[in-house]
């Protein structure tokens, strides 16, 4: 482990963070697949290999973007709106649809989906940290500042939210705490948010989705409601519209302090993605509370290090990458525990690093990688005034007698 990380650079312990997270999926993802390998008739082996392919990329990921003076990320932001903006757009109308909706994009020749979100979601904050570290003499200036940040928030929020609401709010969630950070006014915020409100209505009431989300929020709130065409015959638990939500709780509370242990799971049988969304309960389930309260310390440890490189950041385009990279993370990581632990709606939100996934897996480390460039370019800087500040030694001439 020492000489690994030795040839890494930036933050050392958001690199023991990822590993250690990567480590908990491989044995999460090769536990939880069985009944997706069952049903598609392949072995969990190939999906095992499958996931840490993609690791494995990712991690190559991860170090190509840390190598990358993070300076630059301010001119491919640009790139990526103007690339994104279209691919939202050609999601929604052309995207292949995945329960009801059109979150993917298939590529042609290695006949793949693509999930745009992902994109967008980096794209987005690299974007808003662009442009809130280079108007910050002029933040107050609705015309040159407020107008193009919010059109490029709002933009966003709608294009996403049309197809994948929980991740669209989960965005515009941290792109408020980055207008905060970034000195705009409450006044401005509050429009934005307001704007926000009424996009979210129009999405929630309007929307091709509306049903789906509208179903998801009356079930949350009325935990005994059942499918309406179910009162004419038999009720199974399958017609429960908690049913997700109800059989996480039960793998969290037959997981017990230490639980059942790894490949015990019982409920990995019946949860319909025990290896994405729900993949929390079933680590709660085999490695019990124990388990679970170490996944929640590895997030809250990786927040608390990013915001350490915002407060030792020199630029501030470096302290709004961080800063916005490292809440997206760890929000999304809040968002996918609280809905296993029946503290929210369901959602289609994957837990970074840990469930299995493609885009996801390949996204989230660029996002530690850029992360990591902030943190190297802090430690080459304070290695080069260390450096200035050594006393300087004379040297003495001796000549010969």
């Amino acid at each position: 482990m020492e000489l690994l990380l030795s040839k890494l650079k930036g933050d050392r312990w958001i690199w023991i963070i990822v590993i250690l997270l990567s480590g908990f999926s491989l044995l999460a993802v090769y536990s939880s697949v069985g009944t997706l390998a069952y049903k598609e008739g392949k072995g969990t082996e190939l999906y095992l290999f499958k996931h840490f392919s993609l690791i494995i990329v990712g991690f190559v990921l991860m170090y190509l973007s840390h190598n990358l003076d993070y300076r630059y990320y301010a001119g491919i932001s640009k790139l990526l709106m103007l690339i994104t903006i279209p691919l939202l757009l050609y999601t929604l109308i052309f995207g292949a649809k995945v329960n009801e909706a059109s979150r993917w994009v298939t590529i042609p020749v290695i006949n793949q989906t693509f999930q745009t979100s992902d994109l967008a979601k980096l794209a987005l904050i690299t974007f808003l940290a662009r442009m809130l570290s280079k108007k910050q003499e002029e933040i107050s200036d609705v015309k040159k500042s407020f107008l193009p940040i919010m059109g490029a928030v709002c933009l966003v929020f709608i294009l996403i939210a049309l197809a994948n609401l929980s991740t669209a709010l989960m965005l515009f969630g941290v792109s408020v705490l980055l207008l905060l950070i970034g000195r705009v006014s409450f006044k401005q915020i509050f429009i934005v948010c307001v704007a926000g409100a009424v996009l979210l209505a129009a999405v929630a009431f309007l929307g091709p989705r509306k049903k789906t989300y509208q179903s998801r929020i009356k079930a949350f709130f009325n935990k005994e409601q059942v499918d309406p065409g179910a009162e004419n015959r038999v009720v199974s638990f399958q017609d429960d519209k908690n049913y997700q939500a109800n059989n996480a709780k039960i793998a969290i509370a037959t997981g017990g302090i230490f639980g059942k242990g790894p490949g015990n799971s019982v409920q990995r049988n019946v949860l319909p993605h025990p290896y994405s969304d729900f993949i929390f309960a079933i680590i709660i389930e085999e490695y019990g509370m124990v388990g679970g309260a170490i996944i929640l310390f590895l997030y809250l440890a990786l927040m608390y290090r990013c915001i350490r490189i915002v407060t030792l950041s020199p630029k501030a385009f470096g302290a709004f990458l961080a800063a916005g990279l490292g809440f997206s993370l760890t929000i999304q990581a809040l968002a996918n525990m609280s809905v296993a632990v029946g503290l929210g709606p369901v959602t289609g939100i994957p837990l970074p690093l840990v469930s299995m996934g493609g885009t996801s897996i390949l996204f989230t480390a660029i996002a530690l990688g850029i992360i990591l460039s902030v943190s190297r370019n802090i430690e080459e800087l304070k290695s080069k005034e260390e450096l200035d500040e050594r006393p300087k030694v004379k040297r003495v001439i001796v000549g010969s007698i």
